[in-house]
């Protein structure tokens, strides 16, 4: 007896590097990562263009797109919709939609036609038991090196708190540039950890140490300040 043999996809974890895909979009074609290299990059979906919650989103993420780019990050969104839906979507929202301080919003970022689920599916954008035939709200932050640093998944009915997506871009590139990590609930001026010493002996000194620029609350566990 032959059993049919579906098409499994996973998704991608963070550490990996970003699947490669080409696309037609909004903006014209990418490359991708190519078109991108030394940028940052969020590339998140959405479920269908004309839906509530995602042109709130698509709203909020324009109004920031500016801000993202002096953090050089760059912004890709993705519905399995037609280019055609998608340039209806966003005149639609430009011309029509007025929600909170924001009116006549024009999505500069490049939108994937993804019809044929070829790019949700390699993200594992697809989650069967919300719906086949649309993705998820699925946020991916992807390194200048192209690599996958931080996964969100939200279901399709839970809108995306922008704050925290702007934070974790900042605690990246704030962990890179400082090689550090971050509190719970850090916020960009708050201090910072340093890595735990790898030996008793640097653990000892840690401790010991009166360095103004830092302080230890055990061994294990040490601030550097940051300027207020």
């Amino acid at each position: 007896m032959e059993t049919e043999v579906k098409d499994v996809f996973s998704m991608p974890r963070i550490g990996d590097e970003a699947p490669h895909f080409f696309a037609r979009t909004t903006q014209g074609d990418i490359n991708f990562p190519k078109d991108y290299k030394g940028k940052w990059v969020i590339l998140f979906s959405h479920p269908a263009d004309f839906t509530p919650v995602c042109t709130t989103e698509f709203m909020t993420f324009a109004s920031m797109q500016e801000e993202f780019k002096k953090m050089n990050v760059e912004l890709i969104g993705l519905s399995i919709d037609s280019i055609y839906a998608h340039i209806a979507w966003l005149r639609t929202i430009k011309e029509k939609i007025k929600w909170k301080d924001m009116e006549n919003v024009e999505v500069n970022f490049p939108v994937i036609e993804d019809i044929k689920m070829e790019v949700a599916n390699k993200f594992g954008m697809i989650s069967p038991k919300e719906s086949t035939t649309q993705a998820v709200r699925a946020v991916f932050f992807i390194d200048p090196e192209a690599k996958i640093r931080t996964i969100m998944y939200y279901p399709q009915s839970l809108g995306r708190n922008f704050a925290e997506i702007k934070r974790v871009i900042q605690g990246l590139q704030k962990a890179d540039k400082e090689a550090v990590a971050t509190p719970a609930n850090w916020q960009p001026g708050d201090d910072v950890i340093v890595p735990a010493p790898g030996s008793c002996g640097l653990a000892k000194e840690r401790i010991e140490n009166k360095d103004a620029e830092s302080y230890c609350l055990d061994w294990f566990l040490c601030f550097k300040k940051e300027s207020k």
